[in-house]
């Protein structure tokens, strides 16, 4: 009678834009406009922060018994906590994961991809006057975050001499950012089960994560602290060389290399 044990689905939309679809099809001509030129695409977010220690991960996995680990989930139990930040390659395949240890933040965000450019990007894509970054509305690439924009121009356009073409996804819709099913969740698979107990276990486990389609990962650990509340001087937001798109410029814009 198809009855079989069944779980919960997340699929219907409680946060639509009405300028959703438009986005959608912007975010495609852009694609295929950068893909027709050679030029490089990316796509980035944030992976959900990790407590590590001898803590619950959630899945299964083959064993003769079950791992014992702590009852609680207290963060005063972890030795840390791994934040990654991922910049995921459509064209080629390819993911990097960079995991901070602090905060989740936008210049945390940018020298991610920046890092990312200056060790892989450039090998793979050599000089290029531009870039095309797809990313989520929220959080350390918040579409609203002028300390965003402000690192990218710092830390990308300054530093490499390129121009960056920035697009968002529409609130709601971040399951559709490339990174999500091609990299994110394949990670979650991998370390189904087992505690992320260190950071060398956990970069393990993200580099060690491939796929049929030859999904190969790479991953470093930056130790780096990330402050949080870093307000954006008058200075910057003067030098701040940005254009926004004519199609809505809240979610399209490019930033330039200041002259």
């Amino acid at each position: 009678m198809d009855f079989s044990l069944r779980v919960n689905r997340k699929q219907i939309a409680t946060q639509s834009s009405p300028h959703r679809d438009q986005q959608f099809q912007h975010i495609g001509s852009l694609r295929t406009r950068f893909q027709r030129q050679g030029l490089p695409i990316i796509s980035v977010d944030s992976k959900k922060r990790e407590l590590i220690g001898n803590f619950k991960n959630r899945g299964a996995k083959w064993d003769r018994s079950p791992v014992l680990v702590n009852d609680h989930d207290f963060r005063s139990d972890a030795s840390g906590i791994g934040i990654s930040y991922g910049i995921y390659d459509p064209p080629h395949n390819r993911g990097a994961v960079c995991v901070g240890i602090s905060h989740d933040t936008p210049a945390f965000a940018a020298h991610s991809i920046a890092t990312w450019w200056k060790r892989e990007g450039s090998r793979r894509w050599g000089r290029v006057p531009q870039l095309l970054v797809l990313a989520d509305s929220g959080g350390s690439n918040s579409c609203t975050s002028w300390a965003w924009k402000t690192e990218i121009q710092t830390q990308l356009c300054n530093a490499f001499g390129f121009t960056v073409t920035i697009a968002h996804y529409p609130t709601g819709a971040s399951k559709w950012n490339p990174i999500e099913h091609r990299l994110f969740s394949q990670i979650s698979k991998n370390w189904e089960a087992e505690p992320l107990d260190s950071y060398e276990k956990a970069l393990k486990f993200i580099r060690t994560t491939t796929t049929t389609a030859g999904l190969k990962v790479t991953a470093r650990l930056d130790t780096t602290y990330y402050p949080t509340g870093v307000k954006v001087s008058q200075r910057d937001l003067a030098q701040l060389s940005i254009r926004q798109k004519r199609v809505l410029p809240k979610w399209n814009y490019t930033i330039s290399p200041q002259m």
